[in-house]
């Protein structure tokens, strides 16, 4: 699976202290399947977005809103073999990770685009179905929605945990995928949370960390 998709959906080891059994692939239309089937279908579609789905969504949303979702928060802790690294080397991307909260921005889908528009979403977030899609509590100035998420389990293969600042550095110099490098990836996310006056200490250390270093502007 790894040299075809960027990630890889088996929960196998131990991982922050969390034993995870292996379990087998999980099919990613029986997960929309599930999801479908959770939503209000009488509503429209409310979408959490922490990272790229802030500068990138690539779904029509009627209206969007910054929304804060507590219990957990964004990290750069997640393998990508393909969008933003190789096989050989990995890069990383930002996920939903369990604890702390995270700031970012909610979509509105009109309940008629809905399934259309959730499909579309699917095909890019969850070809492998390596997500644990959830319907968070999401909290904005004009009123708490509920919001479909993309989260990642500590359990799985593509966690790395907190990774020591040599470790990312070497990453952030050499990892580079289809979509371009995991530097770029950082300091597009970056930019956009600053845009939004979303502030995230993690994310503005590990920039900070690449710039001391010469790696970006």
């Amino acid at each position: 699976m790894q040299q075809a998709f960027d990630h890889d959906p088996r929960p196998a080891g131990t991982s922050d202290g969390v034993t995870c059994s292996v379990a087998p692939l999980r099919d990613p239309e029986a997960l929309l399947q599930r999801t479908l089937a959770e939503r209000d279908a009488t509503r429209d579609l409310w979408v959490f977005g922490y990272a790229s789905l802030i500068w990138r969504p690539e779904f029509h949303a009627t209206e969007q809103r910054l929304a804060r979702v507590h219990g957990h928060h964004r990290a750069l802790q997640m393998r990508s073999r393909v969008n933003r690294g190789t096989p050989e080397s990995p890069g990383l991307v930002f996920a939903l990770v369990c604890g702390g909260s995270c700031r970012g921005m909610v979509y509105r889908i009109e309940r008629d685009r809905a399934e259309s528009e959730l499909r579309r979403l699917w095909a890019r977030e969850m070809p492998t179905g390596v997500y644990d899609p959830k319907w968070l509590p999401c909290q904005t100035p004009q009123g708490p929605v509920d919001a479909l998420a993309f989260t990642l389990s500590k359990c799985s293969p593509n966690y790395t945990g907190q990774l020591d600042d040599d470790s990312l550095l070497a990453v952030l110099r050499h990892a580079r995928g289809r979509f371009g490098s995991t530097l770029e990836y950082l300091v597009q996310t970056a930019s956009c949370l600053r845009k939004f006056g979303i502030r995230d200490v993690a994310v503005e250390r590990q920039l900070a960390l690449a710039r001391r270093h010469g790696l970006a502007a």
